[in-house]
């Protein structure tokens, strides 16, 4: 992927720089935080969506944003902008456990998965606790 390609991309996301502000079109990708510890959407949590440039092997922010009150952040990404391709999500558990007054093992979790058909939805849930995490590919 080309450089020009990468910023167009990035320029054109980080115009909205929360989830639950972003309005538009579903996103192709989507991501539910779920608190299994207790039993609660994981609400207000940072994370950042990231595309790995495989010519240099490096990352690029794609957009930053919070999740909404239900664990929810719409608006990823557009359909048009969403391309086959290397992405990770970054979710700030650190920041999350410790705005509730509690203390975490993972400090971040990082989701890295490939698309390989950009004309499919994806969902990736996060799963947590304070000391454990699980993940998979949903519908």
């Amino acid at each position: 992927m080309c450089a020009n390609r990468l910023r167009h991309i990035r320029s054109h996301l980080l115009t909205a720089n929360k989830c639950a502000e972003m309005a538009g079109p579903v996103s192709p990708l989507t991501t539910h935080v779920l608190n299994t510890g207790r039993g609660v959407p994981g609400s207000h949590m940072a994370l950042s969506l990231h595309l790995l440039d495989p010519n240099t092997a490096t990352w690029t922010l794609l957009m930053t944003g919070t999740t909404n009150e239900d664990g929810r952040c719409p608006g990823l990404i557009t359909k048009e902008t969403f391309t086959p391709g290397v992405y990770k999500m970054r979710f700030e558990t650190g920041q999350y456990w410790e705005s509730l007054g509690e203390a975490c093992f993972y400090p971040f979790v990082e989701i890295t998965f490939t698309i390989t058909d950009s004309s499919q939805k994806f969902h990736i849930p996060l799963l947590l606790s304070r000391f454990s995490y699980s993940t998979y590919r949903g519908s």
